[in-house]
């Protein structure tokens, strides 16, 4: 690992959505269906709901990157369903139920653009935070073998040792805690710099939803974009410095200067 002599002082990472290819959206469309064609089957027609008006882009657009009992209130908005205060912990529950029973089931995967963004990050200094709203975050990052990953992909580091997992390489993990706001508020992210010991300013953060981008730039931090749903057009609106639709295309040369810039304007 290099010693770190300039430019970025941290970097703050979401993880649904950015690192891992997360069984959340499914788990809420899932739970919302099942309910919906159970005890909710009263008011159904009342509602706006249909199952294939439950697409990525609402989930995305609407719940992705807020905590579990914001998202469920989000959905229930959204799809207009009558008396949703009496509806809320159900939903929550029972997406968390399933959720689980995903992440224990191997259904997810880690991006692998991502696991060589963070340890080539890791690797020039750069202090590392996870930052999550999800509850759920450290079930998938316990589960994730580095070692295993540098061994399939040929990549060689000093600092990953036999039996290291993507949680065990993170600096600071304050994913699921509490907070009285949770995104955009930048409260989860100031945080996270708090606890690397860093300035805020000289943070950047790694997001994939509009209000992880939004609750990054209130933080007066620097945003990365990660577009995996098509949604480029959305996370540039929210802010974001940067955005792509792969971290292979971060220019690490720049990153390594403090600068967030595509690999394409070094070539």
């Amino acid at each position: 690992m290099q010693e770190k002599t300039g430019g970025f002082l941290g970097a703050v990472f979401d993880v649904d959505g950015v690192l891992v290819d997360s069984p959340h959206e499914r788990a809420w469309r899932e739970a919302f269906q099942e309910l919906m064609e159970t005890e909710w089957s009263d008011v159904r027609g009342r509602s706006t709901y249909t199952p294939e008006r439950f697409t990525p882009s609402v989930y995305q657009e609407v719940m992705s990157g807020k905590p579990r009992m914001s998202g469920a209130r989000a959905a229930l908005d959204y799809f207009e369903v009558p008396d949703p205060e009496s509806r809320l912990q159900a939903y929550a529950d029972l997406k968390q139920s399933k959720v689980v029973e995903l992440i224990k089931a191997g259904e997810f995967t880690a991006f692998p653009d991502a696991m060589r963004f963070i340890l080539a990050v890791k690797d020039s200094g750069i202090p590392v935070a996870a930052a999550s709203s999800s509850k759920n975050a450290g079930l998938f990052l316990e589960r994730i073998q580095l070692d295993e990953f540098t061994a399939k992909h040929d990549l060689h580091y000093d600092f990953v040792g036999p039996g290291l997992t993507l949680q065990e390489l993170f600096d600071a993990d304050i994913s699921g805690r509490d907070f009285e706001q949770g995104k955009p508020h930048p409260k989860i992210f100031l945080t996270a710099a708090e606890e690397l010991g860093v300035n805020p300013q000289g943070c950047f953060v790694v997001e994939d939803a509009t209000s992880g981008v939004e609750a990054a730039r209130a933080g007066n931090m620097a945003a990365l974009g990660v577009a995996r749903m098509d949604d480029e057009a959305f996370l540039e609106a929210a802010g974001a410095d940067l955005v792509v639709s792969s971290l292979d295309e971060v220019s690490l040369e720049a990153l390594y200067g403090g600068r967030l810039e595509p690999v394409s304007a070094h070539r």
